[in-house]
């Protein structure tokens, strides 16, 4: 299956009662792929997949995927810090009509790298889809080594792809020296999606990309063609943007913006709180040339 370049880890929204607001989730998906998002992480951090409960997910990914059909790829977050519920997670996923499954490194257990090998595992075996592992240890607080993701990909084919987040330019050079033909590398950070291109990753899995994605786009495109320059100077213009959506915990500020643009994203849900008045101020200003 070919996942795609521009990914966007979408939001999902809730109504005034703090509900899953499944129809208000399909519009917005439907909104990004019309921008060039060739797929959509759903119930991801930036969705606040950690705070959804079972029902929910299902939900929102069947929702999605009934929004969206073969238009672009329903990437469904089944990733816990358990290993029996990120198996279970996952079954409910490919039933509810998912395209390929996010796994996250488990959170708060800070496992050792023989039991992410162990766990990756037991999600791989447990679906015919494509896996894409997620690693985000400013979140997790375990980073997988480039060893032990390899390692894991050598022994599940059906392990597919990376989203990289741990920032470190070094570790994500190291997986695409060394990385299999079949296995793509996502930036996981949109400030660092410039930086992997010229590394020869494969695309992003952006925040930013609720807002930007014909940009992402174009330096893309831009970056592939040989016209670095041009590619150059689109990263450069983004930067202030990424810089408030990242100034205080998102998805905070990115639902903010949704919801200025005129969808109906809703709060987060606790413990995340609201917009900060000063952060606001910022950043709805670049609101408008997106």
């Amino acid at each position: 299956m070919n996942i795609g370049t521009i990914v966007t880890a979408m939001v999902t929204p809730f109504d005034r009662n703090g509900d899953l607001d499944p129809a208000e989730a399909q519009r917005l998906a439907r909104w990004l792929v019309d921008r060039d998002n060739d797929g959509l992480v759903v119930a991801g951090s930036t969705g606040e997949g950690q705070t959804l409960d079972r029902d929910e997910r299902i939900a929102l990914w069947k929702a999605v995927k009934d929004a969206v059909g073969e238009r672009a790829c329903v990437i469904a977050n089944a990733g816990t810090n358990g290993t029996r519920e990120s198996v279970s997670a996952v079954e409910d996923a490919a039933a509810a009509g998912a395209d390929v499954i996010l796994a996250v490194v488990p959170y708060y257990n800070k496992p050792t790298q023989g039991g992410m090998i162990k766990h990756f595992a037991a999600i791989a075996e447990a679906t015919r889809l494509p896996v894409i592992v997620y690693n985000i240890p400013g979140r997790t607080g375990a980073n997988m080594l480039p060893e032990t993701l390899l390692e894991i990909v050598a022994a599940h084919p059906n392990v597919a792809g990376v989203k990289e987040s741990s920032g470190d330019l070094k570790q994500i050079g190291t997986i695409l020296q060394r990385r299999p033909q079949h296995f793509k590398v996502w930036a996981g950070d949109d400030h660092l999606f410039l930086p992997c291109l010229a590394m020869g990753a494969d695309g992003v899995v952006g925040v930013a990309s609720h807002l930007c994605s014909r940009e992402y786009r174009r330096m893309f495109d831009a970056y592939r063609a040989g016209r670095i320059d041009e590619a150059a100077e689109i990263h450069r213009s983004l930067l202030p943007l990424i810089d408030a959506l990242f100034a205080t915990t998102s998805p905070i500020p990115v639902k903010w913006a949704m919801n200025q643009l005129g969808f109906h994203a809703g709060e987060c849900r606790l413990p995340l709180d609201g917009m900060p008045e000063s952060l606001a101020t910022s950043l709805r200003p670049l609101l408008a040339a997106y």
